[in-house]
């Protein structure tokens, strides 16, 4: 199989895996902490797994060398797993997919700020497309029933802080951090469980418990192995297939209607980074 054949096999089976994560925090009835604890120490578990079995020797040594830059990104990960169990239990999933749709505005910023790297003519447009579609959602908000702008704010962060650690892990691109991806998560669920008083809902929900953990395990090694071997705009265009099929998959299991703003807006975000993807696709492919 050719390797650009196989990164695309490989980055969409990731993205497949990551469309029902807002599904399962909706599904599990219990308080969003234990669902937060119980979807990182599955998922960095699953992790960890992958990591002993694919890599010979220490595959945690290299993390040393990463320094101030590799805590930052344990921390901003970490972060992201409890913060997106509160913005789906807060807002409208179709609103949390579409603000999470808003990354890659983020990285062209961190990307200035951490890499210098310019932001292209191509990239301000986007970001001032994007931000219009993302003032609609956030208008649309105090219109709907099930969005508040409380998770829509806890959205915008994971997008912030994903966006972040991404960059931070370019900086460090000779080093693999995928096993930083499992102490995120499982340092994440141990803080969870020392700060907050778990409800007692395993024996209830184990099997969503555990499923939600090992889809958003799978995803993370898919999403870390697919992109060695395709582009980024071919990356990013796969990505926004999550941001398309996770509000139709909320809507068809439990009915939630995503709302005429939240569509309406992410539609705006959507069209603005699939326009500009395909720009910078067609660019590569002509050089």
């Amino acid at each position: 199989m050719h390797d650009h054949t196989k990164g695309l096999i490989i980055t969409t089976l990731g993205v497949l895996f990551v469309v029902p994560d807002s599904l399962f925090v909706r599904l599990i009835e219990t308080d969003p902490m234990t669902i937060a604890f119980w979807r990182g120490l599955t998922a960095g578990l699953i992790v960890l797994a992958f990591v002993l079995s694919t890599q010979r020797g220490n595959a945690f040594a290299p993390l040393r060398r990463t320094g101030w830059t590799g805590a930052i990104y344990v921390l901003l990960m970490g972060s992201t797993s409890p913060a997106f169990v509160l913005a789906v239990t807060q807002t409208s999933v179709a609103n949390v997919v579409f603000i999470l749709a808003s990354m890659p505005m983020f990285a062209a910023i961190w990307s200035r700020i951490l890499l210098n790297e310019p932001v292209s003519k191509r990239i301000a447009v986007t970001m001032g497309v994007v931000l219009c579609g993302l003032a609609v959602i956030a208008y649309g908000s105090g219109d709907s029933e099930r969005a508040s702008w409380k998770g829509d704010v806890w959205a915008v962060y994971v997008s912030f802080a994903y966006a972040a650690a991404l960059t931070a892990a370019r900086r460090m691109k000779d080093i693999s951090m995928v096993p930083a991806v499992s102490i995120a998560y499982l340092g994440a669920a141990i803080l969870i469980a020392l700060l907050y008083p778990l409800a007692d809902a395993f024996v209830d929900h184990w099997r969503l418990f555990l499923g939600h953990g090992i889809f958003i395990g799978c995803a993370t090694c898919l999403l870390t192995l697919g992109p060695r071997y395709i582009t980024s705009s071919e990356v990013s265009l796969l990505i926004l297939l999550e941001s398309v099929l996770a509000p139709l998959l909320v809507w068809a299991v439990i009915g939630e209607h995503p709302g005429r703003f939240s569509l309406m807006g992410g539609f705006i975000v959507i069209a603005a980074l699939l326009a500009s993807n395909m720009w910078a696709l067609r660019r590569t492919k002509a050089i």
